[in-house]
Parts: C-alpha cells; sequence; structure tokens
C-alpha cells in the first residue's frame, strides 16, 4: 500500500499523541480516517487541526467515543463507521490506543493492573476481531499494531515495577508476529506490522492518570496522591518530610517531563510509522533509543533485567525515562 489517497483507515486513540498525528497525516494524504478515543473533545481537536492544515477536498474524517477494551463499544465504532463513512469495507487498521499505569502486581490495585492490560493488549485483540471482516471485504488491507520497545524489554528502570503495560506490549508483539502466518494463509491481501516505539513525546503519563482515575479533569486526588507516595517510597526515597502538595507537584513534574524531554515528537513517530507501512515492513522499531535497546537485549539478553545493563544502555542513550 503505496498510497493512502482515497482508502479508508481507522485509527484507535486518535484523540491525542501518536493517533492524532496518525490521522492528521493520513488526512493530509487524503486518507479517509475513522478515529475513536475515550471522549470527544480531543478528537474534535484532533478534526480541527486537519481542517486547518487544507487537507484535500472530500476528505471524510470521522469520530467517534469508544473504549478499545469494550467489545459492544467496539462493534458500536464499526458499525457507526458504516453509516458515517459510507462503506462496508476499510483498509488501514492502526491499533494505536495505549496507557500506562498497574505497575506492581503487589502495590497497585487489580483493577489499575487489569484496566492497563485490557486497553493495551485487549484493544489491539478487539480491534482485530472487530474489523478483519471489514479488511476483508477490500481489494488490499493492512493491520498496524502499536506495541512498544517495552514489547522486547519489560523495563523502565531497575527500581520502578513495569509489569502491566510490558506483559501487554509483549502480547501485542507475539500475537502480531503470529498474525503474519495467520494472514498468509488465510488473508493473504492484508498485511500486519508490529510498531515498537521508544521514548516518543506524548501526553500517556497524564492522559493514564485521568482514565485510571475515571474522570476528565487534572485534578488529582487523594488516592492518587497516597499511591504516588507509596511508589516513591518503594524506590527508597525518604518521603516523610513531603507534602502532599510536594507529592502532586512530582506526579506534575514526571508528565512535563516525559513530553519534553522525548528525543522524537509524536509527528515524528508517525510518518516513521506511515513509511514503514508504505515500506511494508512487518517490524518497525521507533526512535534511536529503542534501535540501541532492542540491539542491546538481543545481544545479551540473560543481562537485560541486571542493574548495570541498564546504567549503560542509558548512559549509552541518555534514555531518563520509560517508553
Amino acid at each position: 500500500m503505496k498510497d493512502f489517497a482515497g482508502r479508508i483507515a481507522v485509527v484507535t486513540g486518535g484523540g491525542s499523541g501518536m493517533g492524532r498525528e496518525l490521522v492528521r497525516q493520513l488526512a493530509a494524504e487524503g486518507c479517509n480516517v475513522a478515529m475513536c478515543d475515550v471522549s470527544m473533545a480531543p478528537m474534535q481537536e484532533t478534526r480541527h487541526l486537519c481542517e486547518q492544515a487544507r487537507i484535500p477536498q472530500g476528505t471524510r474524517i470521522t469520530a467517534h467515543v469508544a473504549d478499545v477494551s469494550e467489545e459492544a463499544q467496539m462493534l458500536r465504532f464499526r458499525d457507526e463507521i458504516a453509516v458515517q463513512q459510507d462503506t462496508d469495507h476499510i483498509h488501514l487498521l492502526f491499533n494505536n490506543a495505549g496507557i500506562g499505569g498497574g505497575g506492581s502486581m503487589i502495590a497497585n490495585s487489580r483493577a489499575e493492573w487489569e484496566r492497563t492490560f485490557n486497553i493495551c493488549w485487549g484493544g489491539v485483540y478487539l480491534g482485530c476481531r472487530t474489523f478483519l471482516p471489514m479488511l476483508q471485504k477490500a481489494d488490499a488491507g493492512h493491520i498496524v499494531n502499536t506495541s512498544s520497545i517495552n514489547g522486547t524489554w519489560a523495563s523502565i528502570g531497575p527500581t520502578i515495577p513495569h509489569t502491566a503495560y510490558a506483559a501487554a506490549k509483549f502480547a501485542v508483539k507475539g500475537f502480531s508476529e503470529a498474525l503474519i502466518t495467520d494472514l498468509r494463509i488465510n488473508a493473504p491481501h492484508i498485511r500486519c506490522s508490529v510498531v515498537m516505539p521508544g521514548h516518543i513525546g506524548t501526553g500517556i503519563v497524564a492522559n493514564s492518570r485521568k482514565i485510571q482515575a475515571g474522570t476528565e479533569s487534572d485534578d488529582i486526588s487523594d488516592v492518587e496522591i497516597a499511591q504516588a507516595r507509596a511508589r516513591i517510597a518503594s524506590t527508597g526515597a525518604d518521603v516523610s518530610a513531603l507534602s502532599d502538595a510536594d507529592i502532586k507537584a512530582k506526579m506534575l513534574e514526571r508528565a512535563r517531563n516525559f513530553l519534553a524531554q522525548a528525543p522524537m515528537s509524536a509527528a515524528e513517530a508517525a510518518a516513521v510509522i506511515l513509511d514503514g507501512v508504505k515500506a511494508d515492513r512487518w517490524r518497525i522499531l521507533v526512535g534511536a533509543d529503542a534501535e540501541e535497546i532492542d540491539r542491546r537485549v538481543r545481544a545479551t539478553p540473560e543481562r537485560a533485567y541486571d542493574l548495570d545493563f541498564f546504567q549503560d544502555m542509558a548512559a549509552a542513550i541518555g534514555w531518563r525515562l520509560g517508553a
């Protein structure tokens, strides 16, 4: 699929980050896009940005509220696309939506852990299940599943547990690789790529907090502050002198730093992904940090979780925050 003009793409998580940039860049090429997210307001901003950029006349951009971890909502999303895009088929499926949280099986709640896993993994699975019939009706199709470099290396540092997100991203990577053979046998006109970004400048830290808390408010609850205090204490830091206001400030600073200190922007990442799809690459590493982590883990997998491995890798790439 060398040209996206006139095609129909589905993008999950289109209200922010890489999802927003995928929508913008696809629309700029004249691709019709149906996006979903958990609230309408950020998708309206995405659509506004597309219209400001003067996308080709006749390009359709539709926005749909859907939680990718809920099958009934995904089925409704599919049915809305059929009507609003006036189609029985799609050509491109970007299973992009994801959140963080639930890092510890021990310290975090089961609800938080499963919320992260069910969105990051379940959203990919349900996306494929839901839209495969529409892909099969197209003359050509391409599924693009967003894993992470954390689907190769289940760590964001030796003092921070990262089980829910990493487990989900490993699942996405393995599923996508297995799907290549399945499609070749049973639907040879559909291709599949797995995307593994490193540290990309998005609002995932702040957005994940809101989704886990079930709110669109920027206010941080007492429960979230208590959880953050426990997380900081688990690293060995003395939190006894930190007030709740201090903890809240650290949480906000962490979200700002994740965005500001990223070595690659969401727009740059989206361009790499779309170039990879056009080049028919099944494995798309995004960012120099992702490439270096992948190389080091493959070279010495038995050392991948040793403290000196992380220190050497972090020094080599200047990678201070998680993928």
